[in-house]
């Protein structure tokens, strides 16, 4: 799975797209997060995409991810 290759090659208007959209946000980090655990099987990812299935449901972290993607070009510990 390598979604979140595709994403970080998107530009940034496009990536800002998909983080502002509520439901689709939502979907988005979740399969970012998925292909980076399952790409990198780290136990930092593995603990974040867990967290991100009990409380990714927010606006808080969709807003901090959005943020953080306008800055730096990728997702929350999603590198």
């Amino acid at each position: 799975m390598n979604f979140d290759k595709w994403f970080n090659q998107q530009p940034t208007l496009v990536k800002a797209i998909l983080l502002i959209i509520p439901f689709v946000n939502w979907i988005v980090e979740l399969l970012i997060r998925l292909s980076v655990m399952l790409r990198t099987k780290s136990v930092v990812h593995i603990v974040v995409f867990i967290l991100f299935l009990v409380l990714g449901w927010g606006w808080f972290l969709g807003l901090l991810d959005l943020i953080y993607c306008l800055v730096t070009g990728h997702l929350f510990l999603a590198e």
